[in-house]
């Protein structure tokens, strides 16, 4: 039913929706609305997929590939030169490449180290680095990279979500606290009229002072007053809650007036965010996202520090490559070859030392970074505990205060009608009685926000 009001005031069904009875919006419903339609959790949600994607590009490093390299030139009836190079190669995991290639080369002015039988040649062979580029490469370091990069981004997206909940979650108790105290408004004001009608009578009927009517008139005003500010605020706090409320394909919603808060959340709102299972025990820091994403932070950083360190190394490539003509292929001359070596080294390596040492000190500040944020969310964990204990405690007493002075304003309330009592110390007593329920709303949302708000320091939305 309540998904159902939901989409009908959004093609506008719901203009009479006042006569109606309502209906319960509970939290745990809206913070499923907010978890799969809201566009910044799904926002959030594409950072997994794009790394997803970063990684399969790394991987295409890694793809085999062919090259045909075609050049001709003819010039007046004379075939100048015909190159063709074509060559199939497969990148493998520690920098060692296999390559097969088929030439075939002719003409008049074709460079003799290009000649090539007339059947063409072949070649199938292997290039290994000995030195820099074994153990680990670009290619590898981007892979290894872009995993990470994928735990970081699931770390990211809860941190990302949690944030969106977290405001969320704040726009529905200031809505449930501005409804409260517009209920509550609408009570002492319907109180203050049949009060004032009552004192009418009663000076009809020479029992009161005509003075006392204008207290009561003035009584009346007052709550006039007070209910016309909380439906302003009432309004405002329902427009900023449906900014979190969105159906599938982007489409948004816009709170019913038939729809009213949660009337059980005080009872529910600590399974709803899981603290329960927080207060009664001790929560793994190493579990939480921010950790999370720090140490794959550090886990990219290692891998940049070690490739910077494999620069440290001699570039020593040294390739084979056995050579045949395509009708001999299957007779192996071994003496039919080519080999090359490349050799490479600079003799002070001070671009390669500066590079190691930049590359620890980030690893350095990422760890100094890490150390601080546990120490942190241990103290705001055990701050945020504290409060939502002490909050609970205050929240019964200032219902013993409510109960305390409600049994205060009926007594007033009977001596008045004995004679013995006058409107103005009733009007005291409700006062009173106004200014411990409001103190008792505002304490209910401040702990709504304070369990929102260790739901927010552990981030964990699933």
């Amino acid at each position: 039913m309540k998904k159902l009001y939901l989409l009908l005031i959004c093609f506008g069904f719901l203009a009479n929706a006042q006569e109606k009875p309502s209906e319960q919006f509970t939290y745990n419903e809206f913070l499923g609305y907010v978890k799969k339609f809201h566009p910044m959790v799904k926002n959030a949600n594409l950072e997994v997929s794009k790394s997803q994607a970063n990684l399969m590009t790394a991987r295409g490093a890694f793809d085999p590939k062919i090259e045909v390299d075609y050049d001709k030139k003819q010039f007046k009836d004379k075939e100048y030169y015909s190159i063709l190079n074509s060559s199939f190669k497969i990148p493998t995991w520690y920098g060692i490449e296999l390559k097969a290639s088929f030439d075939d080369n002719q003409g008049y002015y074709l460079n003799p180290q290009n000649t090539t039988p007339s059947a063409g040649l072949t070649s199938f062979g292997i290039s290994v680095p000995l030195g820099q580029g074994l153990f680990i490469n670009q290619r590898m370091a981007d892979i290894r990279k872009a995993k990470m990069q994928i735990e970081l981004s699931q770390s990211e997206r809860k941190l990302q979500a949690i944030s969106v909940l977290y405001d969320a979650s704040i726009a529905y108790f200031n809505w449930k606290k501005n409804y409260n105290e517009v209920k509550m408004y609408e009570s002492y004001k319907t109180n203050a009229e049949i009060r004032y009608k009552g004192i009418i009578t009663s000076i009809q009927h020479g029992d009161k002072p005509a003075i006392d009517s204008v207290e009561a008139g003035i009584n009346i005003k007052n709550r006039q007053l007070s209910l016309e500010d909380s439906k302003l605020k009432l309004n405002k706090a329902k427009l900023e809650l449906s900014n979190f409320l969105w159906l599938e394909n982007n489409i948004p919603l816009e709170l019913s007036d038939i729809l009213i808060p949660d009337t059980n959340l005080e009872s529910t709102i600590q399974e709803t965010l899981k603290t329960n299972e927080l207060l009664n025990q001790d929560f793994d820091i190493l579990k939480h996202p921010k950790i999370n994403a720090l140490q794959s932070k550090i886990d990219m950083l290692t891998v940049d520090k070690k490739l910077k360190s494999n620069m440290l190394l001699p570039k020593v490539d040294v390739s084979y490559y056995y050579l045949s003509e395509p009708s001999y292929i299957d007779n192996y001359q071994f003496e039919d070859y080519k080999i090359g070596l490349d050799f490479s080294f600079p003799i002070f390596l001070r671009k390669e030392r500066g590079s190691i040492k930049l590359a620890e000190y980030k690893v350095q500040e990422t760890e100094f970074a890490m150390s601080l944020e546990k120490q942190q969310l241990k103290n705001k964990i055990t701050a945020q505990k504290i409060e939502i204990q002490s909050l609970s405690k205050q929240k019964d007493l200032a219902k013993t205060l409510v109960k305390d002075n409600n049994t205060m304003l009926k007594a007033e309330e009977r001596l008045f009608s004995i004679g013995e009592s006058s409107l103005f110390l009733i009007n005291s007593r409700e006062n009173n009685l106004v200014s411990s329920q409001l103190a008792q709303i505002a304490l209910e949302n401040r702990y709504y926000i304070s369990n929102s708000d260790l739901f927010k320091i552990i981030a964990n939305p699933d």
